[in-house]
């Protein structure tokens, strides 16, 4: 069987009701016993000896499911189905019930070092929001630490046992969705460096978080989880290569901002030109006109301002 049973619990499986037919059980092998003892009627304390034992079995069967829990039966090793209503119930006391939750969990995978399409070395960490679908597969497929459903007599262990059940699960989520960044990380560049159109991990947004859950997706399918949310928490270059990309990036912006300001420039210079000629303030001639370009174009561009030197005589 690779799929999922679900149980879903008739009338007769109700706790309460199955609670009554308890208390009856008790109330008779005491009736039985007390009989036995005052008429000293054998086949009356075996009886009620018999019906101890009943009530024994019979408490074994009750389960209490909360709501997104469930529980996995089995009957003597054979999958008979998964439990999802939640209630108080009673079931065979001869399956084993293996407490499973359906709940979403949240998971910060730590930051690894990987190489990106470009060869760099860089640091990339992501938040996983994930939960069980196919209780089947979670329970059969892999190997974790599982635990029976316990009876009231053994409750108070339960906590612990619960608590290994969900760190097994964490540790094979944690491993598949290391291996899916890893994979993902290595097809795509940290920035782009010549194609500005280019899909990177620093730009890609949610296309790269769709690509990063349908890849973790396929490593989580064998276990029955899916995946609820996937999304790059951490980008970084690593720490041998950072200080050199980060003056790559100064480059690329001081470049940029040079760009915007000689292009600002020669469009003021363009403007003073031709606002000088069409109200005819003053006619220069081409050298002039080279001159006073030149003047501009430094004041403009200069990183610090310019020490105007005033000219008293005449222009030429």
């Amino acid at each position: 069987m690779n799929t999922e049973t679900l149980k879903k619990m008739t009338a007769w499986n109700n706790g309460f009701l199955q609670l009554f037919i308890d208390l009856a059980l008790v109330a008779l092998a005491l009736f039985l016993c007390i009989s036995a003892g005052e008429n000293n009627f054998t086949m009356g304390g075996i009886l009620g000896g018999l019906c101890w034992v009943l009530w024994g079995l019979h408490v074994c069967g009750f389960m209490v499911i909360q709501p997104n829990q469930s529980r996995v039966l089995t009957f003597f090793g054979r999958y008979s189905g998964t439990v999802v209503d939640n209630g108080f119930f009673w079931t065979n006391p001869f399956y084993v019930k293996r407490k499973l939750s359906l709940r979403a969990r949240n998971m910060d995978v730590p930051p690894i070092k990987v190489n990106d399409a470009g060869g760099n070395p860089i640091m990339i960490g992501l938040v996983l929001v994930w939960r069980i679908k196919d209780t089947y597969k979670a329970c059969f497929n892999i190997d974790v630490e599982t635990t029976v459903q316990p009876t009231s007599r053994q409750a108070g262990t339960n906590q612990n046992n619960v608590t290994q059940q969900l760190k097994g699960y964490d540790n094979f989520v944690s491993v598949q969705s290391d291996s899916a960044l890893r994979k993902v990380a290595s097809l795509y560049s940290y920035d782009n460096l010549e194609d500005k159109n280019e899909v990177t991990l620093r730009n890609g947004g949610d296309e790269i978080n769709r690509r990063l859950e349908q890849e973790i997706s396929k490593h989580l399918d064998i276990a029955g989880i899916e995946v609820v949310e996937a999304r790059i928490n951490y980008l970084a270059y690593a720490q041998e290569i950072a200080s050199v990309m980060l003056k790559r990036q100064q480059a690329e912006a001081i470049i940029a901002a040079r760009e915007k300001i000689v292009e600002g420039a020669v469009s003021m210079v363009d403007m003073a030109l031709k606002k000088l000629a069409a109200d005819n303030v003053v006619e220069m001639d081409d050298e002039r006109k080279a001159a006073m370009v030149s003047n501009l174009m430094v004041v403009l561009c200069g990183d610090e301002g310019a020490s105007p030197v005033v000219n008293t005589g005449s222009i030429y």
